[in-house]
């Protein structure tokens, strides 16, 4: 890589300053998840890229998943991960494992990281004050019907945002596990994209920004769609464009998106720096949605 002179990093630095006032005091949610939380530079990066958000006046709330992390465990213990329309069959001891892997090592891990570099994040579950209500999500069958049994898995039925908004108020970097609670007290697990577009919804967010393992939403000859509407995402759920994983990932940014959330972003966490890059350059790194 060349060198950079000083002088370089000073207009880069300055190209920046115009997005710092738009997205001052503002909040973004990121949907935290993919390689950037495997590779060990990626997760440095990941970390220090929130603290600068942070410490230059922007309120970046963190929701992470842990599916690799959460198969790694499971293939330990000799059981096999399920899926069925992007959501993880979850029984009793899958949900054990879930609330082992993302309450606990993950967020743990992503806490220390953020930490690390000079921030001051602290670890939520849903479970802490019950702030993330669910029910237990039943999925259609191929005749609408509303009759298959994932388990353990929940559907938001509401978020209380006075606990992240405490914490953002008070210079706290929330880093919070997709795992919900019921009416009776009962743990379910969350698709993170799910609870990363709601909170973005109930906190006014300017920004959810969902990242992946790919370059953005692509169509079928693989070629990045830039700019997405929800008229043409919907002819792409139609025609079989975006299927498995990326369902609850776009259903959940279309909806923020419906719901007031200025921009979405789906972005490449595989590239260095895609968070800074994607909030404070022109370019960005992946596929914007808008509601028109």
């Amino acid at each position: 890589m060349p060198d950079i002179t000083p002088q370089i990093k000073a207009e880069i630095l300055s190209e920046a300053l115009p997005y710092i006032q738009r997205f001052l005091d503002k909040t973004i949610v990121i949907k935290y998840g993919g390689n950037a939380m495997i590779d060990e530079e990626l997760k440095d990066g990941f970390a220090s890229d929130v603290v600068l958000l942070k410490l230059v006046g922007m309120n970046p709330v963190v929701v992470h998943g842990g599916g690799p992390q959460i198969n790694d465990l499971l293939d330990r213990i000799g059981k096999k991960g399920e899926f069925i329309q992007g959501m993880r069959v979850t029984d009793a001891e899958t949900m054990d494992v879930v609330e082992m892997v993302l309450g606990g090592h993950v967020n743990k891990e992503i806490v220390s990281l953020i930490n690390k570099h000079g921030g001051k994040a602290v670890g939520l579950t849903g479970q802490d004050g019950h702030f993330i209500r669910a029910h237990k999500m039943m999925l259609k069958d191929d005749q609408g019907e509303n009759n298959v049994d994932i388990g353990q898995v929940g559907e938001i039925e509401k978020i209380d945002p006075s606990i992240v908004m405490h914490l953002d108020a008070a210079d706290f970097i929330p880093v919070i596990a997709p795992i919900g609670v019921d009416s009776t007290g009962e743990s379910l697990n969350i698709n993170a994209d799910l609870v990363a577009g709601k909170l973005a919804e109930v906190l006014r967010a300017e920004k959810l920004i969902l990242m992946t393992n790919t370059p953005g939403v692509l169509d079928k000859e693989g070629n990045l769609l830039t700019k997405l509407t929800a008229r043409r995402i919907d002819e792409l759920f139609a025609d079989g464009t975006i299927s498995g994983g990326m369902l609850p990932k776009i259903s959940s940014a279309l909806d923020a998106a419906k719901s007031g959330v200025n921009a979405v972003h789906i972005i490449d966490g595989r590239v260095k720096h895609a968070l800074l890059l994607e909030v404070l350059t022109e370019q960005g790194v992946g596929t914007m949605i808008r509601a028109k």
